[in-house]
């Protein structure tokens, strides 16, 4: 079957996402380039963002911009995890150089790049790194937060990907999925916090599936060696699965999917987009500052879905090379020229697949990334020009009031905006 290898798939869920046995403390730095304008006090809440390997924070309102600068010797690049459920604690994951490289394919050699988890504290502003105790590799990455105490981490090592529970400093680590099934991640907890579900680059292809936090009572929600299955996250309700279907074989560089919704053990599957519709595997930038990473639909708290729908006949100006070996787990040439149409935010009906438009469909102009703050008044996305980095929007949950909040460090590209959790939008 023509699928990546497991490894190939680590660093998808890296860019996404977007992690000593003696504890380090760093402090926040202070505001770097412009502040963005103040919109007026309109929308509330508060994004976290990455920017340039580096994460920043603003109000949504445009207001306070600052980049975290954790100053930790040999970390090259950090981005935002889980919170814990106080909504104060957040854990970041940090990256050492990277090992693979020319001459250093990507699938032998990135997961030997060494990662950390640390525990910051947004009140106290403080760092303290976690996950050092009985450390089973050098590449950790956060999956999924299951209490303030346990954590499921995914760890790579040269016989494949796994994902383990532990306690947060690392010990009593114990097999959630096991070796040799596949590289399991994009995971979700249930409203309920009983049920996990994740997908699983497995040999039989991409799959959805469930299970306890455990690991146990294990469901295979959807699996087909004609789909790709990705991104699994649980409705509002908890009676939902919401993910994505890409029809890999004719698409190898996953550019598109259709938005799929599944009750929790399989039943009602259904598609809720036709003719691989959604913008699935984002692209941007120019041949001197490129970036990316998967999309994915993401529910609103009332239980609709937005996603990035792409026009008709829309083509990224990074044209995947099929023919060409993948060694960066990105293996595109820039073609601004041969690049057409863009890409709109819709938000769907799952109920009878209705949708409707939240911003207009503009020939090159790339809308994606689409996320409803926890009071589902606002929107956040990231919006870029064909050949362009991307930036940081906020608009109604209409659609109206759409507006720029940020590009990034000098203006380089904003991309993975979260909100942060409600309660947290001063200081």
């Amino acid at each position: 079957m023509n699928h990546p290898e497991p490894t190939f798939v680590s660093r998808r869920r890296f860019l996404a996402a977007t992690g000593s046995s003696v504890a380090a403390l760093a402090t926040l730095s202070g505001c770097h380039g412009k502040l963005a304008q103040r919109a007026e006090g309109r929308h509330s809440g508060r994004l976290f963002f990455t920017s340039q390997g580096r994460t920043g924070v603003i109000n949504a309102d445009g207001s306070r911009l600052r980049y975290f600068d954790f100053k930790v010797p040999k970390q090259v690049t950090w981005q935002p995890g889980p919170f814990l459920s106080e909504g104060r604690r957040v854990i970041f994951l940090s990256m050492e150089e990277r090992r693979d490289g020319p001459g250093r394919p990507f699938d032998k050699f990135y997961h030997r790049t060494p990662t950390h988890l640390w525990l910051y504290d947004l009140d106290r502003d403080t760092l303290t790194e976690i996950a050092t105790k009985d450390r089973l590799a050098p590449f950790y990455t956060p999956a999924l937060l299951i209490s303030d105490e346990r954590i499921l981490v995914q760890v790579v090592r040269d016989q494949g990907g796994q994902i383990f529970s532990m306690n947060v400093d690392g010990t009593d680590a114990r097999e959630f999925t096991r070796l040799g099934e596949g590289l399991p991640y994009g995971l979700s907890l249930s409203p309920d916090r009983r049920r996990v579900a994740y997908h699983l680059a497995s040999p039989q292809g991409y799959q959805i599936w469930t299970s306890n936090v455990d690991g146990t009572e294990r469901v295979r929600v959807a699996a087909n060696r004609d789909h790709l299955y990705f991104g699994p996250s649980w409705s509002p309700d908890g009676q939902w699965l919401l993910f994505q279907a890409c029809q890999f074989k004719s698409d190898p560089g996953h550019d598109w999917s259709d938005v799929c919704i599944s009750r929790p053990d399989g039943r009602d599957f259904r598609m809720l987009t036709t003719d691989q519709a959604m913008w699935f595997a984002a692209t941007y930038g120019n041949a001197t500052n490129r970036g990316g990473g998967s999309n994915v639909p993401a529910w609103t708290p009332d239980g609709q879905i937005l996603y990035p729908r792409r026009s008709s006949g829309a083509k990224v100006p990074w044209e995947y090379q099929a023919n060409r070996p993948d060694v960066d787990h990105f293996n595109r040439d820039f073609k601004p020229e041969a690049a057409r149409g863009g890409v709109q935010i819709l938000r769907i009906d799952p109920s009878n697949s209705q949708t409707t438009a939240l911003t207009p469909e503009t020939s090159n102009v790339w809308d994606f990334r689409a996320s409803a703050s926890d009071d589902g008044k606002s929107i956040a996305f990231c919006r870029a020009a064909t050949g362009g980095v991307p930036g940081l929007w906020v608009m109604d949950s209409n659609g109206g009031n759409a507006r720029l909040l940020t590009r990034g460090i000098n203006d380089k590209g904003a991309d993975h905006p979260r909100w942060l959790p409600s309660g947290r939008s001063g200081n």
